[in-house]
């Protein structure tokens, strides 16, 4: 297997008014390993966690609801305002405010005490989740997003958030961290618009150069031994056609 060097612990933030708390979610946070998390930050109210997000870039905030002050539900609608938001995750002893949380699209809700297979799944959400690493965003320009058309719905969908096109019969697949979609269209149309972001894999497949881990050995029905990579914040893997192979292998060795 060829791959790139192993992925960073997920940069968190814990914010609970209560220090016990805290501690043993920061206890439960460093016995994460897939991914691994590191608590670079705490606070025990809403005024102090904006205090220290400012100027800083978090990839998770774990949050509890109630807090002294504004409470956990009112800094998650305020922490969407950020220039580059953390993924929220709540954390709390009670269940009745969940449909609120997910409202503000927070990526799980935890309810106390909190297990550490319960917490390992909710990191592996986060990181699905997060935003294109520290120092790939401005390689995209801020205005460049899809406009999507699904059934009464319109969505614009920001470019750097899309992980890969594939073509699929009559239609395209739009795959982000967080779900699907569909998208009328050609691929190669695709490609040559965004070709500084993405890299052609397979005649049916365009992925985000970012966002490739790793180049596996891999056997497909179709197709039988080859090739495929494997993508940051999803579990599929992608063939990778052998006319391919030397242009992916050139990626991930830069």
């Amino acid at each position: 297997m060829t791959a790139i060097a192993p992925m960073r612990r997920l940069q968190v933030m814990v914010v609970d008014d209560e220090a016990l708390a805290r501690s043993r979610l920061r206890t439960l946070l460093g016995d994460c390993h897939n991914p691994g998390a590191e608590v670079v930050a705490e606070a025990a109210n809403a005024g102090q966690a904006l205090e220290l997000l400012r100027g800083r870039r978090l990839d998770v905030v774990f949050l509890d609801i109630h807090m002294p002050g504004a409470d956990g539900l009112t800094l998650a609608q305020t922490l969407k305002t950020l220039p580059q938001p953390p993924v929220v995750v709540f954390v709390t002893a009670h269940a009745e405010h969940a449909l609120q949380a997910f409202d503000l699209e927070a990526a799980d809700y935890l309810t106390k005490p909190v297990r550490l297979e319960r917490l390992q799944t909710a990191l592996q959400k986060a990181e699905r989740l997060a935003h294109v690493p520290s120092g790939l965003g401005g390689v995209f320009a801020s205005e460049e997003v899809l406009v999507i058309q699904e059934r009464h719905r319109t969505e614009r969908v920001p470019l750097q958030q899309v992980l890969y096109f594939k073509a699929e019969l009559k239609y395209i697949t739009v795959r982000t961290a967080a779900r699907s979609y569909i998208l009328d269209g050609a691929l190669n149309d695709l490609e040559a618009k965004y070709a500084e972001h993405y890299l052609r894999i397979h005649r049916n497949a365009i992925v985000a150069r970012w966002a490739i881990r790793a180049l596996e050995k891999h056997y497909d029905a179709e197709e039988g031994e080859g090739w495929a990579v494997r993508l940051q914040g999803v579990d599929e893997l992608l063939s990778v056609s052998r006319r391919q192979l030397a242009a992916v292998r050139s990626l991930i060795a830069q």
